[in-house]
C-alpha cells in the first residue's frame, strides 16, 4: 500500500514558508504523494489556495513525491485548458503527477463558472477521454457532446502518456442514482477511485466497479483504491488501526491527513514525522 498525506492548506493558509517546510519534508520522509484539494469559489468552503498552481511551485523544490490535485471539479473546468495546465505540472515535476477528478455538489459554484450542474455527470465522462486524447496524440480528433478538437493538440505533451486519472466520490448522501453513474465511470474510465466512503461500504461498491470494468473486457485489478486515514485528535492505536483496516479492504493507496484538529504549523509537521517514524517500528513502508 502506497501511503501519501495530505497537504493541509486550510490550516496553513498563506504561510507559504509552512507549506514548504510541511511539503519537503513529507517529500524527504519518502511519503508516496501529497494530496491538494480543489476549490474556486464555493460557500463557505475555507482558505484554498488553488491546486495546479500550488503544486506548480511545490514541483520545484520536491524531488520524487507525486503529486495528487484531489479531486479537481473537472466539469466546470474548460478541458482542453486543463489539460494543458496538467500536461505542463508533469513536465515540471518529471512526471510526477495522477490527477483526481470528481463533479462536485456546489450548484454555485457552477454557476458562476458559466457551467451546467445537472450535466455535470455526462460532462465529466467525455472530458476523461478527451483528456487522455489530448495527452497522447499530437493531433487528436475528438468529436463530443461538449467539446470538439479537430487537428491540432497540446505543444509539448506530457512526460506520463497519459497522465493516471482516478476518480473521487461515493458519499452516503448521494442518491443511487448519482451513486450508480459514480461507479460506472471508475470502472469504465479511471484509473482508481477515491474512496469517500466507511470502510465497510467499499466491498460492495468495488463489487459494483469490477462488474462495470468487465462488461467492457477492462481487467478490474488495475483500478486502484485509496482510503484517507485522519490522525489529529486520534491515538496512535486508533489511526494505525484504520490504516490496517483500509489494507484489508485492498486499497492500494492510503492517505494520512494531520487537518482537522486546529493544530499549528509546528504540530502538523511533528504529527507527520511522528506517524512515519511509527509506520517505521510497526515495519510498514510508504511506498
Amino acid at each position: 500500500m502506497r501511503i501519501g498525506i495530505s497537504l493541509p492548506v486550510r490550516e496553513l493558509a498563506n504561510d507559504l514558508g509552512a507549506i514548504r517546510e510541511f511539503a519537503e519534508a513529507a517529500d524527504d520522509l519518502g511519503l508516496a504523494h501529497l494530496r491538494v484539494p480543489d476549490l474556486v469559489m464555493r460557500p463557505k468552503s475555507g482558505h484554498l489556495h488553488e491546486p495546479m498552481t500550488l503544486l506548480s511551485w511545490v514541483a520545484g523544490f520536491t524531488k520524487q513525491i507525486e503529486l495528487v490535485p484531489s479531486v479537481i471539479v473537472l466539469p466546470s473546468r474548460q478541458t482542453p485548458l486543463f489539460a494543458k495546465q496538467a500536461a505542463e505540472l508533469d513536465l515540471l515535476s518529471g512526471g510526477r503527477v495522477r490527477i483526481g477528478v470528481g463533479v462536485g455538489g456546489s450548484r454555485e459554484e457552477y454557476q458562476v463558472q458559466g457551467h451546467d450542474y445537472h450535466q455535470r455527470g455526462a460532462r465529466c465522462d467525455e472530458q476523461i477521454d478527451l483528456l487522455r486524447a489530448l495527452w497522447t496524440e499530437e493531433a487528436p480528433i475528438f468529436e463530443g457532446r461538449f467539446d470538439s478538437v479537430s487537428g491540432f493538440g497540446l505543444d509539448p505533451l506530457p512526460i506520463q502518456r497519459p497522465i493516471p486519472i482516478w476518480v473521487g466520490g461515493g458519499s452516503g448522501f448521494m442518491k443511487e442514482r448519482s451513486k450508480d453513474a459514480l461507479l460506472r465511470r471508475i470502472g469504465e474510465r479511471s484509473d482508481g477511485w477515491f474512496a469517500v466512503v466507511p470502510i465497510e461500504s467499499t466491498f460492495a461498491m468495488r463489487e459494483k466497479i469490477e462488474g462495470y470494468a468487465r462488461a467492457i473486457n477492462r481487467d478490474p485489478d488495475v483500478i486502484g483504491m485509496e482510503g484517507g486515514c485522519g490522525m489529529a485528535g486520534k491515538s496512535t492505536k486508533e489511526w494505525l488501526g484504520r490504516l490496517r483496516d483500509w489494507e484489508s479492504a485492498g486499497a492500494s493507496h492510503l492517505c494520512l491527513r494531520t487537518l482537522g484538529g486546529a493544530l499549528s504549523a509546528r504540530e502538523q509537521l511533528d504529527l507527520m514525522q511522528d506517524a512515519h517514524r511509527t509506520l517505521g517500528l510497526e515495519g510498514i513502508r510508504c511506498t
